[in-house]
């Protein structure tokens, strides 16, 4: 009894401490997570590697500049001469050469890249909603988790109430012994549910830290939020906002702007590229080479057969795009199964909110009677540990209703494309 006595006080001691700590806001939650999860870095960084494949398309708007050196020596056949001579060439220049005009390829490849960097930014914000949503649950998770500790505490205090009552019963011969008997083990299963309460509290710790992106939470009790006083809005009008708002879409939409642009670049395959060429440098059988020559020239180059690549990328870039279309149809499916379900969850349980707050009332009246009635000597323990255990069903229930409301917000906020 002692060890399972010590248990507990060990399992409540964290509970004791939070009040000592200023309290941990859902906004500050908010703030920590998009500061430190690991996700919303990724996300950056894959903004930051779009930006990067934006500014390797545009290099083919720039000149290519590179230097070459070369030697060579040997026995070549010299025609001037009819003859085969020793020969020995050094030449060291710098080369230059500019695209003209490519019909298209260029300008294709940019504006598939800018659309990757406007989806990757759309990415960071259906990242940021989705973190959010975590974050919100695990809060309002956490707070239903202290509600029920705190339920299942009272409940323990309860029942050792009805436990010293039954043994001074006992002791007076006005009881049988099976009362006493009965009332400790009730006792004991309260304080095995106290338990169990205070081990989901840490679970529900666990996931909150999880969500904010650290590896542990501060003892620090949380924040009530304040009164939801916003009416739930219509049906209509949030599948409206949602298919407006949500970043999904939005991505999905420069997705397929991307998917556009590549299929035109792919087409600019079939078409000539018109560029320019200069180089300036030296050469001469001698090193260091001293005799100075230079060139300059246009080149126009033909595509004819390139062994069907071209037929296959304007494939490749038309089922891309196809393919992007349906992932829209798809997830306009999904966005609007989400608001109907989000939505309709928030209705349930702000009904259950109503209905449990009726529950609470009966079942703790009933709970004073029955605990009344057995102080007095005339009730019966079996009514005593009903009456307990219905108000910490109906209690149970009601934390349970009002937390379920607003992860249900979250849900419908994160539906329709509010962070």
């Amino acid at each position: 009894m002692k060890q399972l006595i010590l248990v507990i006080c060990t399992l409540l001691v964290p509970a004791q401490l939070l009040y000592a700590a200023e309290s941990l806001t859902l906004d500050e939650a908010l703030a920590t997570a998009l500061k430190n999860h690991p996700q919303v870095a990724e996300a950056r960084e894959n903004i930051n590697s779009a930006e990067a494949r934006t500014g390797q398309a545009l290099a083919s708007y720039y000149p290519q500049i590179s230097i070459a050196a070369d030697w060579n020596k040997g026995q070549s056949y010299l025609t001037a001469l009819e003859r085969v001579r020793s020969t020995e060439v050094t030449t060291g220049a710098l080369y230059l050469k500019q695209t003209i005009y490519d019909f298209g390829r260029t300008a294709g490849a940019v504006e598939a890249a800018r659309y990757n960097r406007e989806a990757a930014d759309k990415n960071l914000v259906v990242t940021r909603h989705d973190l959010a949503l975590r974050v919100k649950s695990a809060f309002h998770l956490l707070l239903a988790a202290e509600k029920q500790v705190n339920a299942a505490t009272e409940t323990v205090k309860a029942r050792e109430a009805v436990y010293r009552q039954a043994l001074e019963f006992f002791r007076q011969g006005i009881r049988p012994k099976v009362d006493a008997t009965r009332a400790e083990a009730n006792l004991l299963a309260a304080r095995t549910a106290m338990i169990r309460a205070a081990n989901n509290r840490e679970l529900a710790r666990i996931e909150l830290a999880a969500a904010m992106g650290t590896e542990s939470l501060e003892r620090r009790p949380l924040a009530e939020p304040p009164a939801d006083g916003y009416p739930l809005p219509q049906r209509q009008q949030v599948q409206l906002e949602a298919m407006r708002s949500r970043p999904e879409l939005q991505q999905l939409s420069a997705l397929k702007s991307a998917a556009q642009s590549a299929l035109k670049t792919a087409n600019s395959s079939y078409l000539p590229v018109f560029s320019g060429t200069a180089s300036i440098g030296y050469a001469d059988r001698d090193f260091p080479p001293g005799a100075g020559v230079w060139g300059a020239g246009v080149n126009l180059t033909v595509p004819l057969f390139s062994g069907f690549s071209s037929v296959e990328q304007v494939r490749e870039a038309t089922a891309n795009m196809h393919a992007v279309e349906a992932r829209n149809s798809n997830l306009r499916l999904q966005v609007a199964k989400e608001v109907e379900s989000a939505w309709l969850g928030c209705q349930e349980a702000s009904a259950r909110m109503a209905s449990t707050a009726k529950e609470v009332e009966a079942a703790e009246e009933n709970r004073r009677l029955a605990e009344g009635r057995y102080q007095e000597g005339v009730g019966s323990i079996i009514e005593v540990t009903d009456a307990q255990s219905q108000a910490l069903d109906a209690e149970t229930a009601q934390i349970q209703a009002r937390y379920d409301y607003y992860i249900a917000r979250a849900a419908l906020d994160r539906a329709t494309g509010k962070e």
